[in-house]
């Protein structure tokens, strides 16, 4: 044991990584590694609630996701990677869990209504989606996990991670120690279009673009939707291409651009030509790190296989205690 407190966060395998993944999560993962015991890793038992009529796309998504993270910065061992599936205690526990968690906790869970207005193009209204904040809360309890991070959105279902945790340590006894959420600050990344990022909308930067790529969606990027002529003057606050600037531009080059755009100085088509090379810097390094894992794929295999092994461990004896306390 390494003394640290233990972290425990996954992503779903449903396709490439893109900017919005990278602040959502992967930024604060990386961060988290010199602080924490992290445990990463790929769930693609979940990625099925949406993906079950295309399974494909997520045994297609597993390595170069793995990839994507090894490039960003998670170091092993100082994280340890496994995949979901590879775990059939996650599901065993989620299954204890479903016996015991009210239908009325799932139907309220207000991310569950959401989803269901965004997905309207696919059939969710499966036992499995609904229940994808119980297996959610097996994915998190079977570590003994102290701290989740999470968005703001997110929050809902920690939450029910916990009433989950609580119910069972007082139907049986103390056993899972109720995870506290790392509320992340997240700059909002928006799409090509001014939408949420996301490559079901077609509108994603995604972290593999090559520059030539990165250069045409940065020119079709939507900015101050009041600012119509060059001569208007615009408002980089409401402007998705300055939250990139001020992410990625140098301070100077961003303090000019804040100025100029409010006084019509500076038009659009030129601040997005300012914007892509710096874009293009930021990424350069983190896609000669995936083109090496990616010539090594034997080496994301050792990984995985280590990671799954050493989460089966753990997995594995807090199960033994739940089985003990539930008396089966």
């Amino acid at each position: 044991m390494s003394g640290k407190q233990r972290v425990v966060s996954g992503m779903r395998p449903t396709g490439k990584l893109h900017l919005g993944h990278y602040y959502g999560a992967l930024k604060n993962w990386v961060s988290l590694q010199d602080t924490y015991e992290c445990f990463y890793f790929v769930a693609d038992w979940h990625a099925l609630t949406t993906e079950y009529a295309h399974p494909q796309i997520i045994k297609e998504s597993i390595h170069d996701m793995v990839i994507d993270w090894l490039a960003l910065g998670i170091h092993v061992p100082k994280s340890t990677i496994f995949i979901q599936s590879s775990l059939p205690e996650h599901a065993e526990l989620n299954l204890m869990f479903s016996m015991i968690t009210p239908l009325s906790w799932l139907e309220r869970n207000p991310t569950y209504k959401e989803q269901e207005q965004e997905m309207k193009d696919k059939d969710i209204h499966t036992h499995g989606f609904l229940g994808y904040p119980v297996l959610q809360a097996a994915d998190i309890l079977i570590y003994k996990t102290h701290k989740v991070p999470v968005g703001i959105d997110q929050v809902p279902h920690l939450e029910l991670t916990r009433e989950i945790g609580r119910r069972f340590n007082f139907l049986y006894r103390e056993i899972f120690p109720l995870p506290d959420a790392l509320l992340t600050e997240t700059p909002k990344i928006l799409g090509v279009d001014g939408r949420k990022m996301s490559k079901s909308y077609n509108n994603a930067l995604f972290l593999s673009d090559p520059p030539e790529i990165i250069k045409e969606k940065v020119s079709q990027m939507f900015t101050d939707p009041n600012r119509k002529r060059k001569t208007d003057p615009g408002n980089p606050d409401i402007c998705n291409v300055f939250t990139l600037h001020k992410l990625y531009s140098h301070h100077d080059d961003v303090a000019m651009i804040n100025r100029d755009c409010r006084v019509a100085k500076i038009g659009c088509v030129e601040c997005k030509k300012k914007l892509a090379p710096h874009l293009v810097e930021f990424l350069a390094p983190i896609q000669e790190r995936r083109e090496y894992y990616a010539e090594h794929r034997e080496a994301i295999d050792e990984i995985l296989a280590q990671g799954n092994k050493r989460a089966q461990g753990i997995a594995r004896q807090n199960l033994k205690e739940v089985r003990e306390a539930m008396g089966i």
